[in-house]
């Protein structure tokens, strides 16, 4: 057989093996490797680079390469227009050099060639095109045998670029359907899980009037929120209010729960990663900081991070802009950010836990919520809520709560807050049979807290400090915590009052 016969079945040979990868992978970055491995085995190549353009920039960067460490890639960054690869890219028009000794345009920026190699060299570069439009380029050094012409090179590499054209529409086609639906679910599963607006949040107390305001405040802007306030208070409640009443309210709402994420992949969750950043990387993830681009993050028990992602976190916070853990290209993303914490931030401030630059950024408004043991007119509108909610789910008819059961809740002092009331109320729909909730539906702890206070074994003095211990914190929230009020309305002076609220351990901070 001829030397061009032998190179025509190698040319189909190497065309035959590539179309069999891009039927097969929807991975591009494997493809591309693949591509440049089959041109080194079959067809002799030396050293190959693709570069792609980085989408709305005039920067092009080494997708893949062949013959080049990982330091001659990375300085492998071209303008548009600049040397041979950037003219390529530019004009959407091949080059072939014969010699790249002879040509001031060859730039070596990779500086993967020394200068004796140089001499034996020659490149040709061929535009990389979706339809009209020139993504990137394909280059090689001197890839064939001596006796093969570079024009022939030249309809090999072209054949082969819109190959790998069409395989890049291909995979960005899938990625941004994939993107897309991804977004459109997150939407829908949490637009269908409540409507998130102000009715959703239950609570007649002046604390609770005080939320409403700071919230409707808080959704006309794009400052960064923080939401205070024991567990279970309602904290995420509040920021899906804000977004969804907000100018964001069309795109997406990221939850992320720091504490539930091991710290060794809570970066690579924030931020994303790339393929082989790490064991089990095996392909590129957006990060929560990249998919709620446009919308809005929520950060949820922010307390909890690293001291090392702290600074990862304001710099996000104050350039707008991150990389995936494993990767170098630096991602721009337009987010508001809320975060929620029931610890004690200026504590480990102090303490040393946590960053005092970061705690201004996300302190620019603070929504304190209240705990619902300061907020007792609430209990019973959040307890029928919860027994309407939980009776028709379990297709019950339960028309109210008896007033025994009613006193037991609304003395005992609820440490899991609004989320302990809801379990204890669907926790008595499901075991109530008849039309009213008694107190020996209610759990054995509200129970025991009413027996321990009715037990008859309690000394007259207990009894006595605890009605005056009542009648105090009573007169407090009546007075929203003002001291010279509660002396007056108890008919004390404020020397007794102040006594008292020593002896009982009161705090009138906490009624304001």
């Amino acid at each position: 057989m001829s030397s061009r016969g032998t190179r025509e079945l190698e040319e189909l040979s190497v065309l035959l093996e590539l179309s069999q990868k891009i039927n097969i992978s929807t991975d591009l970055q494997d493809i591309l490797n693949t591509l440049l491995d089959i041109l080194s085995r079959k067809m002799g190549m030396t050293r190959g680079t693709i570069t792609l353009l980085k989408p709305y920039t005039d920067d092009l960067l080494i997708e893949a390469a062949h013959g080049m460490s990982y330091d001659a890639r990375k300085r492998g960054h071209y303008k548009l227009g600049e040397g041979i690869t950037g003219k390529v890219a530019s004009s959407g028009k091949p080059m072939v050099i014969s010699n790249i000794n002879d040509e001031p345009r060859f730039l070596n920026k990779t500086k993967s060639r020394n200068e004796l190699d140089k001499k034996n060299i020659s490149f040709i570069c061929v535009p990389i095109k979706i339809g009209k439009e020139t993504i990137g380029a394909l280059s090689v050094d001197k890839l064939f045998q001596k006796d093969i012409s570079l024009d022939e090179d030249l309809r090999l590499l072209t054949i082969i670029s819109s190959m790998v054209g069409q395989a890049v529409k291909i995979h960005r086609a899938i990625n941004e359907e994939r993107d897309k639906l991804r977004a459109e679910a997150e939407k829908l599963r949490s637009q269908l899980s409540e409507k998130f607006n102000f009715t959703n949040i239950i609570g007649n107390s002046s604390q609770m009037h005080d939320v409403y305001v700071q919230i409707h405040q808080a959704s006309k802007g794009n400052a960064s929120i923080l939401i205070r306030g024991e567990s279970g208070t309602g904290k995420e409640l509040v920021a899906h209010a804000i977004h969804y009443n907000s100018i964001r309210s069309a795109k997406p709402f990221v939850k992320v729960n720091c504490a539930a994420i091991p710290a060794e992949l809570i970066e690579a969750e924030l931020f994303g990663h790339e393929k082989g950043a790490f064991t089990d990387a095996h392909q590129q993830k957006k990060g929560k900081f990249e998919l709620a681009h446009g919308g809005t993050i929520l950060l949820d028990e922010v307390g909890d991070l690293s001291m090392p992602t702290q600074v990862k976190l304001l710099r996000v916070l104050q350039e707008k802009e991150f990389e995936r853990v494993g990767g170098i290209e630096t991602i721009k993303t337009n987010f508001r950010l809320i975060s929620a914490t029931n610890k004690n931030l200026e504590a480990m401030i102090k303490d040393g836990l946590f960053r005092e630059d970061l705690y201004y950024r996300l302190n620019v408004f603070c929504i304190f919520l209240p705990p619902l043991r300061d907020r007792r007119t609430d209990i019973l509108l959040l307890a029928e809520h919860f027994l309407k909610t939980y009776a028709e789910e379990n297709n019950k008819k339960i028309n109210r709560i008896s007033t025994p059961a009613i006193d037991m809740m609304m003395t005992y002092h609820w440490p899991g807050n609004v989320r302990e009331l809801e379990n204890c109320i669907e926790r008595a729909v499901l075991v109530c049979d008849g039309e009213t909730i008694h107190g020996h539906h209610l759990p054995p702890s509200l129970q025991t807290s009413t027996q321990k206070e009715r037990a008859e074994d309690i000394s007259f003095a207990e009894k006595v400090a605890t009605y005056e211990k009542d009648l105090i914190i009573d007169a407090l929230k009546a007075t929203r915590g003002n001291i010279s009020k509660t002396a007056e309305l108890l008919r004390v002076t404020v020397r007794v009052v102040g006594y008292k609220m020593k002896q009982y351990n009161i705090d009138y901070k906490n009624y304001r």
